[in-house]
């Protein structure tokens, strides 16, 4: 009798682990879909095929970022400039694109995320190689960067942007916003990298253990300066988005998209202390961000509160990773 107590006792335990497991690895997943649902019953606007193109093109920006964040957080870091860089990167692109001096949408292009490179390989460099605080050197790039901003534009926007390059921003391909598809595809290509090549499983390593890693071969100043050099990149292309968007390069561009982007990551699941992540997680991070901004928009909802709840939503998520990275 009591050998089938026990072995009750001990198929109950081992399916309430299973459970607390799936529950610790994929509720963020479930907390998104059950939000999707919810909104979906809160207003008969919101499961419009139109309204949810239009979630999926407002997070596009914010889903670039917080992939490009994701590296940086892996490593251990944090990156606070990438909406100034954002900014500078647009005025840059925008101003190769007006209508009185157009240069082809290529060149604008890779104008945007080579600026974006360049911030990010100073970001690098002092954090991996000068051994400044990321938190101190990315805040002092954020006024950098914005300075730049305001300087290269003299403090206006640049309008009259070309047909050709707004296309970026506004135009379809196959009934799908180009700023999807070009989310898509760095999602994909992330997703790769992360999951399947050496360079993924050295960065995972360098956040894990910087020590050990360094005692395995494995360059870290040189990975910890690549993921923000790939965070600048991404940056610049988020700006090159961002302005084609709008139809303008607007030098206040992109104030704050770095409590948005980091909000992402973080609900996503992957530690701050670094070398857990992944983002398939930070793009369902990002999807529940951009799901409840457009839910509090249907319904009404002043942006004042949005920015509480999104503050709120960040700090619950920084608790909940902290407490499970303490011993029982």
């Amino acid at each position: 009798m009591s050998i089938v107590t026990s072995k009750s006792r001990v198929s109950s335990n081992t399916l309430a682990a299973t459970i607390g497991h799936y529950l610790s690895t994929y509720g963020i997943v479930l907390s998104f879909v059950i939000l999707f649902v919810v909104l979906s019953f809160a207003n008969p606007n919101f499961l419009t095929s139109i309204n949810l193109l239009n979630v999926l093109r407002q997070l596009s920006i914010n889903g670039i970022l917080a992939i490009g964040m994701t590296f940086v957080i892996l490593t251990g870091g944090i990156d606070l400039s990438i909406g100034s860089i954002l900014a500078v990167a647009g005025v840059v692109t925008g101003s190769l694109v007006t209508q009185q001096d157009p240069h082809n949408p290529l060149i604008a292009a890779l104008a945007a995320v080579g600026v974006g490179a360049a911030f990010g390989a100073v970001n690098g460099a002092l954090i991996s190689r000068f051994r400044v605080p990321a938190f101190v050197a990315t805040l002092g790039m954020l006024s950098i960067a914005r300075g730049s901003t305001l300087l290269y534009s003299g403090g206006r926007p640049i309008p009259n942007l070309t047909p050709e390059f707004r296309w970026l921003g506004n135009g379809f391909v196959a009934g799908l916003p180009v700023p999807i598809i070009v989310f898509a595809i760095v999602f994909v290509l992330s997703w790769v990298v992360l999951r399947f090549s050496v360079y993924g499983r050295w960065l995972y390593a360098v956040g894990g253990n910087s020590r050990s890693a360094r005692t395995s071969g494995i360059p870290v100043r040189t990975m910890i300066f690549s993921a923000y050099v790939i965070m600048g990149a991404l940056a610049g292309l988020a700006g090159l988005v961002l302005t084609a968007r709008t139809t303008s390069a607007l030098p206040q561009a992109g104030l704050g998209y770095e409590l948005d982007a980091i909000a992402a990551v973080v609900i996503g699941g992957t530690s701050l202390s670094g070398g857990v992540g992944s983002v398939f997680f930070t793009l369902i991070g990002a999807l529940i961000i951009g799901t409840i901004s457009n839910g509090l928009d249907l319904m009404g909802v002043s942006s004042y509160y949005q920015q509480i709840i999104k503050g709120t939503i960040i700090i619950a998520a920084v608790l909940i990773d902290r407490m499970r990275n303490i011993d029982p």
